[in-house]
């Protein structure tokens, strides 16, 4: 296996990192990317001249006909939602072809949505703040060994014995947990079956496909969704997502071995976001946090809810890139700052009256964390039409190398606007041999 022009991309703050647009930046150089976990609550934006595309569940490497988009075996995937953005891909002239599903994706069903929306509201006040999508109930079905998969989906008959041997369970905890009358199986199945015929030539063993690509020198650019601090076992539990986010999880995700890839880049905001609920040390909720909320547009891809902004959270940054083992990082979002007389960098926490630079595992601590800021200034420069750090005001280059001295991580791209072209390389990285400098 070939792996060492292959690349691991994650989020490394609460999601929201603006991956789409470095994804989509990279893909131009990849032979395949491939989405290793989550479901459509994921959403990825990608802006060039006046497109604008905003991905669910397709990895941004569609866009680009010559690659090769996967969906990975660690994934949920509704087959409806996908039904229609495909549609919408194609009625903007964007072909599907190389699209593929792994047989071993979990399938998100109508009735996890219910759950979904009925767990949010049993729990009130604690809800968790989830998309209502499902795809909590999803993996929780995975677990349970109850799930339905692609595989079963590519055979009508198949999805109908699948779906008669599940639904009894299901719609007797529809009817008792929510009050929910349940469903009837061939309405589900003629529900499902336009889906089921769009969707069965794409779904392919997609871990023999990647290792094949590999073996053959070519480059895989493993996608991830959300952040390493959602993720269900190293993120800020209980308000997290319910897949593995790290880059660890690309090789399960993908069918492939810890080794399916040396580099792995994470993707910071150049301050701090978060949807839904939980702790967030650096939040801004006065006039600060509402200006990086509007000069960064910062309102989800999938819900529309309005982010959470505040200022850029060194402490989380360190622990993303130890439990991903960052080799590299993506700033996004430099341009957003512009405009600010000075800025605020949290290098430590002050916790109960003890002073640390550790991200503490305890909600409870958590929520008793106030940010040790160091302050540093602000430049009124647009800088949206750099393209090299040297075009950079010497206060935005400064920030920068504030975030790597503190962080441990060397910076190799940064973004300074939406659009593709609007991306910063550093030479002599790997990101610039990646694009081919």
């Amino acid at each position: 296996m070939n792996n060492t022009d292959s690349l691991i991309i994650v989020g490394a703050q609460w999601g929201d990192e603006g991956k789409g647009k470095v994804i989509d930046y990279l893909a131009a150089g990849a032979d395949v990317v491939a989405r290793f976990q989550g479901g459509d609550n994921a959403g990825h934006t990608v802006v060039y001249g006046a497109n604008i595309f905003k991905l669910h569940h397709i990895p941004s490497g569609i866009l680009y006909p010559g690659c090769i988009s996967l969906l990975g075996s660690g994934m949920v995937v509704n087959p409806l939602v996908l039904l229609e953005e495909l549609a919408e891909l194609e009625k903007r002239g964007i072909t599907t072809a190389n699209l593929k599903i792994s047989e071993k994706a979990h399938l998100i069903m109508a009735y996890h949505q219910v759950y979904d929306r009925g767990n949010e509201e049993l729990l009130g006040d604690n809800k968790i703040g989830t998309t209502g999508r499902g795809i909590g109930p999803a993996y929780a079905d995975k677990a349970l060994r109850r799930g339905l998969r692609a595989i079963d989906l590519a055979d009508i008959d198949v999805f109908r014995e699948r779906l008669a041997q599940v639904l009894p369970v299901q719609n007797r905890l529809l009817e008792y947990a929510y009050g929910h009358e349940g469903y009837d199986l061939e309405q589900l199945v003629e529900m499902y079956r336009p889906a089921a015929e769009k969707l069965a030539p794409m779904v392919v063993d997609t871990s023999r496909l990647l290792t094949d690509k590999l073996a053959g020198g070519k480059k895989v650019l493993f996608e991830g969704a959300q952040g390493a601090l959602l993720d269900i076992d190293h993120g800020t539990y209980p308000f997290v997502t319910s897949s593995s986010t790290v880059a660890a999880a690309a090789g399960t995700g993908s069918g492939l071995g810890p080794q399916c890839a040396t580099r792995v880049l994470g993707v910071m905001k150049a301050y701090t976001t978060r949807v839904g609920e939980g702790p967030f040390p650096t939040e801004e909720k006065g006039e600060a946090g509402v200006l990086l909320r509007d000069q960064g547009a910062e309102y989800g891809t999938t819900t529309g809810r309005p982010r959470r902004c505040g200022w850029f959270d060194a402490v989380i940054a360190r622990y993303a890139a130890r439990i991903n083992g960052l080799t590299g990082l993506a700033i996004t979002k430099l341009d957003v700052l512009s405009g600010l007389e000075t800025l605020n960098l949290a290098v430590a926490y002050e916790c109960g009256g003890y002073k640390t630079p550790h991200f503490p595992s305890s909600m409870t601590d958590l929520q008793q964390c106030n940010p040790v800021y160091e302050t540093l200034p602000g430049w009124d420069e647009d800088i949206s039409r750099a393209r090299a750090m040297a075009e950079l005001p010497e206060a935005a280059r400064q920030y920068l190398e504030a975030l790597e001295e503190t962080i441990g991580v060397a910076i190799e791209l940064v973004s300074v606007g939406p659009d593709r072209t609007q991306t910063i390389v550093r030479p002599r990285t790997f990101l610039s041999h990646w694009c081919g400098d």
